[in-house]
């Protein structure tokens, strides 16, 4: 099946894209400009430049629901200021090759139409690219022009935050106009961005940045979480309907054009035997890079739809009455039972079957947990180091779906149970849990309904890379990341091989993964990243650090 995309995943022939130097600073190539830009084949070739670097599985242990093999600088707040760092300069690699094809694409010789098509994948890229600057440091740099390196413009210091988001809009307005809508894409073009796709980023930045200034006293959140609704609403309007089978969402079963959950990805393959891109994302999970914390696990409900915990990882004041305490677990599946199904979909049970047999609770490979990821674990990955060829969903449906819950209830305050079946509720079905949120039900447990939006997110996009980012702009951050990470409870029977002695426990044997004097966060510092030391320089002192970083 991923013959269709080879012609995606071929490095394209533009050395003009090349470059390692930071802000816009990208020699021209020696590739003569007048062989190129003349026909639509030169500008597909062109945009494929940006599906090639496109970054793909990247495994995110910076917030409180999962560690890696060793602590987290993020996550635990003992970061520095780097001298220089691809989080700013891959963006600004991608914003470059994207003002390229926008200058010198209006050369070839096309439809309207068709340019705009591939001005629109460059534009969503552009776009693509300052949000992820933004999220991380807040003003940057705002350049729709390449610039060579005796241009004066490099200097330049922080455009505004809002300035910069209003050009990430209008870069995704004019993307939905032009590009191909869902059904329109040819099957052989399967990965290519699409009007759902522009839409879906849309209404991602906009519930962001409503939120960020809602919970941040900073901006206007109604316009934002207005936009956030009518762009989920548009792609809503698409088509698209939700995998059948969550667990085998993330699994080579649900990749190609037939599954259009996926609205954006990036595109592996084709195979072990016949590499173009390979990752190694199963083998880490083998080695515990992305472990599951108790602290996600207490976010998952109960059969009953009732919670044992909040978002803030408190004890609840409505509890599950399938709810065991944690003192009393009598075995490592207690936790897992009369819980979400997703649960068990997205870690392993004690004696499934996992990585290299049935799993054995341990904090051996780096697990340091001793809880073991299973969403989008491949056996048949894992076989060949380096080779995993598993697509990397980077949004789907069931995203949206939750960004359009989550930005009408906090535009209107309130959510009805018609948006709540059309969201929430149609998201627990898909996963087998019968339990229905409504505004009754919530009512008469004492639920926060924002609260159970939030829970809802956390689960289903659970370690898919959203946690750390949806922290920073609830502004929740500072509750939870100097928090206490804790993993399985001990149990001497079932932890095969485990020394006792080596593990720090608590009063009820629960695994202390990271204690709280080893975690920190400064809420007048932290929510943004500091800017690389090189930035500043390198701009002659215009760009200014931001606050708080020494």
């Amino acid at each position: 099946m991923k013959r269709i995309i080879h012609n995606i995943l071929f490095l394209s022939s533009l050395a003009i894209c090349f470059g390692s130097c930071s802000l816009d600073r990208f020699p021209e190539s020696e590739f003569s400009d007048a062989d190129f830009w003349n026909t639509e084949s030169d500008l597909i070739n062109a945009a494929n430049r940006h599906y090639q670097l496109l970054a793909g599985f990247q495994l995110d242990s910076r917030a409180e629901d999962n560690v890696n093999q060793t602590p987290n600088q993020t996550s635990n707040g003992s970061r520095t200021i780097p001298n220089t760092s691809d989080d700013w300069n891959h963006p600004y690699r991608d914003i470059f090759t994207a003002n390229n094809i926008l200058e010198k694409g209006g050369r070839a010789q096309v439809s309207e139409a068709v340019r705009n098509r591939y001005f629109g994948e460059a534009r969503f890229f552009r776009a693509y690219a300052y949000f992820r600057l933004v999220q991380k440091y807040g003003d940057v740099p705002l350049l729709l022009e390449t610039l060579d390196i005796t241009d004066e413009a490099l200097n330049m210091g922080r455009t505004p935050r809002a300035e910069v988001v209003q050009a990430i809009y209008d870069d995704l307005d004019f993307a939905a106009q032009w590009l191909p809508s869902r059904d329109e894409l040819p099957a052989a073009q399967y990965g290519r961005v699409t009007k759902s796709t522009a839409w879906s980023l849309k209404a991602r930045i906009a519930l962001y940045e409503g939120t960020r200034a809602k919970f941040h006293n900073d901006g206007d959140w109604q316009q934002h979480l207005t936009l956030a609704v009518q762009a989920a609403s548009e792609v809503m309007g698409q088509g698209h309907v939700l995998y059948p089978d969550y667990g085998a969402l993330f699994q080579h079963e649900a990749e190609g054009p037939n599954n259009t959950e996926n609205i954006f990805v990036k595109i592996y393959g084709v195979s072990s035997d016949n590499l173009i891109v390979g990752h190694n994302t199963s083998r880490d999970m083998e080695n515990g890079r992305n472990a599951p914390t108790r602290n996600l696990l207490r976010q998952y409900l109960y059969a009953d739809g009732l919670p044992a915990f909040t978002a803030e990882n408190t004890p609840s004041n409505t509890r599950s009455v399938f709810f065991v305490e944690e003192s009393e677990e009598t075995s490592y599946n207690t936790i897992f039972e009369n819980r979400d199904p997703r649960m068990s979909m997205t870690l392993f049970r004690a004696g499934e079957e996992a990585y290299l047999g049935p799993w054995i609770p341990r904090t051996s490979l780096g697990s340091r947990s001793a809880y073991a990821a299973k969403k989008g674990f491949s056996i048949l990955d894992r076989q060949v180091n380096g080779a995993a060829t598993v697509d990397k969903i980077l949004i789907r449906y069931g995203e949206v779906l939750l960004t359009y819950a989550e930005a009408k209830y906090e535009l209107d305050g309130a959510i009805s149970d018609a948006d709540l079946d059309l969201t929430i509720n149609a998201l627990r079905q898909r996963a087998g849990f019968d339990a229905r949120l409504t505004n009754a039900f919530a009512s008469a447990n004492g639920l926060d309904m924002r609260e159970e939006i939030r829970r809802e997110r956390t689960v289903e996009l659970a370690l898919e890379g959203f946690r750390y980012d949806d922290l920073i702009r609830w502004k929740t951050a500072e509750n939870l990341l100097p928090s206490q990470l804790l993993g399985a409870k001990f149990n001497a029977d079932e932890w095969l091989g485990a020394d006792q002695s080596s593990l720090n426990l608590n009063e009820n044997e629960i695994l202390i993964v990271e204690d709280t004097n080893v975690r920190a966060f400064n809420p007048a510092r932290d929510y943004l990243y500091p800017i690389p030391f090189n930035e500043i320089t390198l701009s002659g002192g215009n760009v200014i650090q931001n606050p708080n970083w020494q």
